[in-house]
């Protein structure tokens, strides 16, 4: 190449400089514009992932989770199993039982005798799912939904296996799913937290639920989850103290974001920036969050959707509804625990009340996000932390049993987010004890939901104390069967 070519090329005249960098400006504007916090300094970790940016496109915006706490039986729900209404009273052959790991309140027993459902069951859809007479709402949207019979676990005690869905992992500590996926897709609304919890409770037998299980662990504070209560304030210490106005709490936080910030820079701590987000964040839900709290301005339709129940705040109906206005508005997970579903005895009485609780506003919520064209970019689940047995737990009667808890096999489904409507997949032997085809563990199950968030679950990580954690941790498969 000459001299003179050469120096061509290396000569720019103005108008092409602005001309090339108007270019790049447009593209970072509009990155910024689609994703927004593109340009947060979050940085890259070694993995390859950047907070807030997808793997690949996400079929799911967003998660609603109706975590029914206590752990329903399937055996009275999604999974019918008529040979053991047959084999009333019989002891649990040892070929099925095999050994397996019971809890202290059923391993005194001499015998194991298998028993029924008190329920009957009936075929709905075109996929002709087998559901409970106790879940006629849920009965009606079998074409919307997904159910899956074939979950299992190692947790065989409520504690450890409602940490190991809520977080990945048996102990605590550990950042829960709606964390993860508040790292992972950040925020929509920037006047609402990226992940918020409902809690409500049923008539039967209730579990608790700890604040652990919504923790941020060791990512950034950001990502913990936000607790809505049913009382007068929503979120506590949301509002002004008497005798401050607007005017100088706006002042207030100006004057402690510039203390914070002389720390920040100081000590570098990131926690520091995660308060200054959280005041930030605080001030702006004073307005965003009564909006959002008012249901008075839903329309009768809407109520007798959900049921009258949604007007009474703290109710899993009102929950259910919450759920779709927080979602709507960009909340990433909003968390529902709905507690009393631990019938070790009077099963028949108790399990009847709870899936009453919950039926028809489950199913309302569906219909809801349907037909206001959220569903497909909205997943939501619903299920317990295990199963239950298919023996009776102490005297039995056909009308008055109860079961111990089963993590070899049990059921819950999904709709929405990209999930194929309308399937039933997995399947457990006659017994309803063992998983016979397409188990489903949860490692599995929380690949699944990151898939369709848009993330490789073994690149969505976080690096602390020397090693890479994920969700998943050092397992899980994407259940590709079940995507549309």
């Amino acid at each position: 190449m000459n001299k003179e070519l050469l120096n061509y090329g290396l000569n720019i005249n103005r108008r092409k400089f602005l001309s090339r960098m108007s270019i790049g400006l447009g593209s970072a504007a509009l990155g910024s514009l689609l994703i927004p916090g593109l340009f947060d300094n979050t940085g890259e970790d070694e993995a390859g992932f950047i907070p807030g940016v997808p793997h690949f496109a996400p079929k799911a915006k967003r998660v609603i989770y109706l975590f029914q706490n206590g752990a329903p039986s399937q055996l009275e729900s999604f999974d019918y199993k008529p040979t053991l209404n047959k084999l009333m009273g019989q002891d649990l052959p040892e070929s099925i039982r095999q050994g397996q790991r019971l809890t202290g309140m059923t391993s005194g027993q001499k015998s194991f005798p298998l028993v029924g459902s008190y329920y009957k069951f009936n075929q709905y859809g075109q996929s002709g799912a087998w559901i409970s007479e106790i879940f006629p709402h849920i009965a009606k949207i079998a074409d919307d939904i997904c159910i899956i019979r074939s979950m299992h676990t190692e947790a065989i005690n409520h504690d450890p296996a409602l940490t190991f869905f809520q977080t990945g992992a048996q102990q605590g500590n550990r950042p829960s799913m709606g964390a993860w996926v508040s790292y992972g897709l950040g925020t929509e609304n920037k006047n609402l937290p990226a992940f918020c919890v409902l809690l409500s409770r049923g008539k039967g037998n209730g579990q608790g639920v700890y604040s652990k299980l919504w923790s941020n662990g060791f990512l950034d504070s950001i990502h913990q989850g936000v607790q809505f209560s049913s009382g007068e304030n929503p979120i506590l210490y949301l509002q002004d103290p008497d005798g401050m106005d607007r005017t100088a709490r706006r002042k207030m936080l100006d004057k402690v974001a510039e203390l914070n910030e002389l720390q920040l820079k100081e000590f570098g701590d990131p926690e520091i920036a995660a308060k200054i987000q959280q005041y930030e964040m605080a001030y702006r839900m004073q307005t965003a969050v009564p909006e959002i709290m008012d249901v008075s301005k839903e329309p009768d339709d809407i109520v007798k959707l959900y049921g009258s129940d949604c007007l009474i705040p703290g109710t899993y109906a009102a929950n259910c509804l919450l759920a779709r206005k927080l979602s709507e508005n960009g909340v990433r997970f909003v968390q529902l625990y709905h507690q009393g579903w631990d019938q070790h005895g009077n099963l028949p009485n108790e399990m009847r009340g709870q899936a009453k609780d919950v039926d028809q506003a489950s199913a309302a919520l569906i219909t809801d996000l349907k037909q206001r064209g959220l569903l497909d970019e909205t997943l939501v689940i619903w299920g317990g932390e295990f199963g239950r047995t298919n023996y009776c737990q102490g005297a039995m009667s056909e009308e008055n049993y109860g079961r111990d808890h089963h993590p070899r096999s049990f059921s819950i489904w999904m709709a929405g987010g990209g999930i194929k409507p309308g399937m039933v997949y997995g399947e457990t032997d006659e017994f309803g004890y063992n998983i016979v085809k397409n188990p489903v563990h949860i490692n599995d199950f929380h690949a699944t939901v990151l898939n369709q968030l848009g993330f490789n679950h073994e690149k969505l990580t976080y690096r602390f104390q020397g090693r890479r954690y994920r969700l998943t941790d050092v397992a899980g498969t994407v259940v590709k069967d079940i995507l549309a």
